[in-house]
């Protein structure tokens, strides 16, 4: 097989996964995916033999909690006092959350960069 052009090299590449074209790098990018995605769909025939899919659900996956994130931030200052909790902790929940949503976005770009290079090498793979 041919080594890709892609080239992984930027701060959303996750260190978990090898550089696409080296030796087992699919199977590294797999692991990663499924660490992502709920422990039940790593049973699932169709994503275990097609990463390209797993990394499809990942997306979905951490999408939706970027989004759950998001809410649970924009809403805590209004409906967080209503459960009895201090202002202290109040205040830790919505920097908690904050930071979350960081995080989960720079994990949807380390997926979308992963999709891409899977979906790049199972093109190259069918071309050949």
């Amino acid at each position: 097989m041919a080594l890709m052009t892609y080239s992984p090299i930027s701060s959303d590449w996750p260190c978990q996964v090898k550089t696409p074209g080296s030796y087992d790098w699919e199977r590294s990018a797999a692991k990663w995916l499924r660490e992502l995605v709920p422990a039940r769909y790593a049973s699932y025939p169709a994503l275990i033999r097609h990463p390209v899919l797993l990394a499809r659900h990942a997306q979905i996956q951490v999408q939706n909690e970027v989004r759950v994130a998001r809410t649970a931030l924009q809403t805590a200052r209004a409906e967080l006092p209503a459960l009895g909790l201090p202002e202290s902790v109040i205040e830790h929940t919505i920097k908690l959350y904050a930071a979350e949503v960081l995080q989960l976005q720079h994990i949807a770009r380390s997926v979308r960069a992963v999709s891409q290079a899977l979906a790049e090498s199972s093109t190259a793979r069918v071309g050949h």
